[in-house]
């Protein structure tokens, strides 16, 4: 996978980022800026994305082992950041990556803005009759991605878009990583990861991402959901300074319970 390195060149701490649908490593420009001096931040582009060639089957366990197979190549533990499905391939990833010694590989995993199941909304464009149609419609065409955005304002600020992303993509690929979502499965096989993981949302963000973040620390006692006040469905570009008080400077030694107020002033502050 092509992967694009920010930050200290061989830093104490070491974050490996996965961009979501639509996206590639640009997805993560707004936290390059604000890295603190021993952070290492290299963002991948999933395969197939970007300058990344395509996986050699479009399957989530292909797609999961060449992430993981380049997590292998670090030689370190990291933090393993995903957006959006990318928090998906992280998670399907992490599981695949062997612990060395009593080290974890994959010390921490932060997904934004995460679901853990498909919205009606998502299930349309991989319906076997109008699926396709629907999608190339909607996100192909111009003016169905301004409409598509102007309808989706409440889950956005102002300033941003929720379907610009399309304009640089590869269709094919895009409706095909669809189709890989829509067979991975639920998040059942998520309950073996050890390590934390942050499940970190926008307040203004999709009834179904807040739900899912319910979900996902119903189903890992260590996992606490964050809420990143003002947000949307892009924290990544709407909460930046909150995401990077939670990537960088939380203490993930103290995690007594799933959900922490505490940590959410603090983010809010």
């Amino acid at each position: 996978m092509h992967v694009e390195r920010f930050g200290a060149v061989r830093g104490a701490r070491v974050f490996a980022a996965l961009h979501g649908w639509s996206g590639d490593h640009r997805t993560f420009e707004p936290l390059y800026r604000r890295l603190p001096a021993d952070v290492t931040f290299l963002a991948a582009d999933l395969p197939g994305c970007g300058n990344s060639p395509p996986p050699r089957a479009w399957t989530v366990e292909a797609i999961a082992d060449e992430i993981a197979d380049w997590l292998q190549t670090l030689d370190c533990p990291v933090t393993l950041v995903g957006n959006c499905s990318g928090a998906n391939f992280a998670m399907f990833a992490a599981l695949r990556v062997p612990e060395r010694g009593a080290e974890r590989s994959v010390a921490r995993i932060v997904a934004i803005d995460a679901f853990a199941f498909w919205p009606w909304y998502l299930r349309v464009f991989v319906h076997p009759v109008i699926g396709r149609y629907a999608y190339f419609s909607t996100f192909a065409n111009p003016i169905g991605r301004a409409l598509t955005n102007l309808s989706l304002s409440a889950k956005r600020a102002k300033e941003t878009s929720l379907t610009d992303g399309f304009s640089r993509v590869d269709h094919e690929t895009t409706f095909r990583y669809l189709e890989v979502l829509r067979d991975a499965g639920g998040i059942e096989a998520f309950r073996a990861l050890p390590m934390p993981v942050d499940f970190a949302y926008g307040d203004k963000s999709f009834d179904a991402v807040r739900e899912s973040a319910r979900r996902f620390v119903n189903l890992l006692p260590h996992a606490r959901a964050v809420v990143l006040p003002g947000a949307g469905h892009l924290p990544i570009q709407e909460a930046t300074g909150a995401l990077c008080r939670l990537l960088f400077e939380t203490d993930t030694t103290q995690r007594k319970e799933p959900l922490c107020p505490t940590l959410n002033a603090h983010i809010a502050s």
